[in-house]
């Protein structure tokens, strides 16, 4: 069997931050260079950055600065999120269009292997067709500075099935467009584990693993921001999640994003080496394994 590869999530590097706070409050207090030390001796292929993030360490190190430190530490990957409004009109277009041309600059100056984007997060209802439209826009702009673009289903937006999100990502037909599956997501949108087996092959572009306890903690929000678990300390079934995407012929690397309230207290460096180690456990207890005929 060959060993999956780890992309350590902006949260779960980011230490004690404020999610969708104020920007200054959402950006890390910790060196990258710091962060990068700590990805790179836990085990991790890379690591991800959350725009506001960014745009602080930009204040401090240019991009070529930052080429260079990615590459000292063996970073394999690196992920950029988070775009929301990019099926709306408007201000809140106009606003998902700056933070976008942020990533997208990002992306011409550093090897993004993905861009994180969601749903419209007020669910408004939209036609598939104009999802789908949008969402090629951004996988042609993505094109044009070499990197892809993840779609996340969320069971509070207007994407929160499989159904949905192929829909949107094949009526885009771009070969840089595909799925994010977060089995936070998943679980606590009622999608079942087997539903991944009617995503067309090559669609699911990334997933991240996480866990969570069976009952929500206050909103769906304050749960997903708060309450997030170590894999396996929880009850979302991680192994069976797993085998689902083995089943299915994913190969790719998986996030471990861990957002909770309580890790957030905690040496950064000490998050980042047990989240690593509950999913390594989680990849143990599968029924099957992944990669049988190697990467």
């Amino acid at each position: 069997m060959s060993s999956p590869e780890f992309i350590a999530s902006y949260w779960t590097l980011a230490g004690d931050v404020v999610p969708l706070g104020p920007p200054d409050q959402e950006a890390s207090s910790h060196d990258l260079r710091d962060r990068l030390a700590v990805a790179a001796k836990a085990g991790y292929a890379g690591i991800g950055l959350m725009r506001s993030d960014l745009l602080s360490i930009r204040k401090r190190y240019d991009f070529a600065t930052i080429r260079s430190m990615l590459a000292d530490h063996g970073m394999k990957y690196l992920e950029l999120e988070f775009l929301v409004g990019w099926i709306a009109d408007g201000d809140e277009l106009a606003e998902s269009e700056v933070v976008f041309s942020d990533m997208l600059e990002a992306a011409a100056q550093l090897d993004i292997r993905h861009l994180k984007v969601g749903p419209d997060m007020n669910a408004t209802e939209w036609p598939i067709e104009r999802m789908a439209e949008r969402f090629a826009g951004l996988c042609d702009r993505a094109a044009a500075v070499g990197t892809s673009v993840s779609l996340e289903l969320m069971p509070w937006s207007n994407i929160t099935d499989i159904e949905t999100a192929v829909a949107v990502a094949t009526g885009a037909g771009r070969d840089n467009g595909g799925l994010l599956l977060d089995i936070w997501h998943l679980a606590r949108g009622g999608v079942s584990y087997d539903d991944i087996a009617n995503i067309p092959r090559g669609l699911v572009n990334y997933v991240e693993i996480d866990d969570a306890d069976s009952e929500i903690r206050g909103t769906l929000l304050e749960d997903t921001l708060n309450h997030r678990k170590f894999c396996g300390d929880g009850d979302l079934d991680v192994p069976r999640f797993l085998d689902a995407l083995a089943a299915h012929g994913y190969d790719g690397p998986f996030g471990i994003e861990i957002i909770s309230e309580q890790q957030r207290s905690r040496p950064f460096a000490d998050v980042a080496n047990d989240a690593i180690r509950t999913a390594k456990r989680e990849f143990g207890n599968m029924d099957g394994t992944f990669f049988d005929a190697g990467r």
